[in-house]
């Protein structure tokens, strides 16, 4: 038996993961360190035989839908698909109810969707292991993909500086979250009236005080980047606010990622971004199409995290 296997099942089995906050700092490495390994042994393992995954999606996607039906079928398991209108949850059936039935049929429940309060409470009421692909406020398993991507190519977090550029959204959040968790100093960069919310900030930053990451905020341009080791960038205008994008460009022209704004990181920064891209906007093409890019193996990522992430709970 692979000894990462039987050490995650041990600790983690049956674990929610709504937002890294709830996850210690080793339970996060070792997902990390398991998702390096299934990537490295890139082998099919029947982990998972006979378990079922239930996918909720009532926002589309492209990565997460794909790495988690794909893991899933690496591990030996099935993936179920269930849009909002394929369930009664999408007529009116409540959250309650839908989480009770579904923990007969399943045996674990991913769920991507607008408000964080909608999976708070699927978890509340399941008996089984609820994962958050994707909340307003928070998309953990991005950043378990980001920061095993940023392991791959800087070997450790100690010392190293992440800069966020752009919206202080669920990237943003769970940047900060995960960040601080790890150890890894993290700036978000954002345009005034677009920070991260405050509370998220605060606790971000409260919980750094245990591993020593620095987590700040601030609408300095090239203070945020300063020294960079990692710049990591977001569309302007995430799902569910396309309706203010005219008024997003504007706000968020001069936080665009270019050869300027880079002059002052790292001769040797990795750029990263969660996908998909607008280039032109957030980021020219000569910076995410050029050598210091790491998209699309963080792309990658996503789906090693994800089953790391879904052999351990199940």
């Amino acid at each position: 038996m692979n000894p990462m296997a039987s050490i995650a099942e041990t600790s983690l089995k049956g674990k929610d993961l709504l937002t890294l906050a709830d996850w210690k700092a080793d339970e996060i490495n070792q997902i990390l360190k398991y998702a390096l390994q299934l990537k490295k042994e890139n082998q099919p393992k029947q982990l998972l035989a006979g378990k079922t995954l239930g996918m909720i999606f009532e926002k589309s996607s492209t990565r997460t839908r794909v790495s988690f039906e794909v893991g899933m079928l690496q591990l030996g398991g099935h993936a179920l698909h269930l849009s909002s209108r394929d369930i009664q949850m999408g007529r009116g059936e409540s959250i309650a109810d839908t989480a009770k039935v579904l923990s007969r049929y399943l045996d674990a429940i991913m769920i991507r969707t607008f408000n964080h309060e909608i999976v708070e409470e699927l978890a509340l009421h399941a008996d089984i292991p609820v994962i958050n692909g994707l909340t307003d406020d928070y998309h953990p398993c991005q950043v378990l993909a980001d920061l095993m991507t940023i392991l791959e190519y800087k070997s450790s977090f100690a010392g190293k500086k992440l800069a966020y550029i752009g919206d202080g959204n669920n990237i943003a959040h769970s940047l900060m979250i995960g960040s601080a968790k790890v150890g890894l100093d993290c700036t978000i960069v954002t345009p005034e009236n677009y920070e991260p919310k405050a509370e998220i900030v605060s606790k971000a930053q409260e919980i750094a005080k245990a591993s020593g990451a620095k987590i700040l905020v601030t609408t300095d341009l090239e203070k945020g980047i300063q020294n960079a080791d990692i710049v990591y960038t977001d569309v302007w205008a995430s799902m569910g606010w396309e309706d203010e994008a005219n008024e997003r460009l504007k706000a968020f022209k001069e936080y665009q990622v270019n050869s300027k704004t880079l002059s002052v990181a790292k001769s040797d920064y990795i750029f990263m971004h969660c996908l998909p891209a607008h280039r032109g906007e957030e980021v020219t093409g000569e910076i995410i199409d050029g050598t210091h890019s790491v998209v699309f193996d963080e792309a990658e990522n996503r789906l090693h995290v994800q089953k790391a992430l879904l052999a351990s709970v199940l």
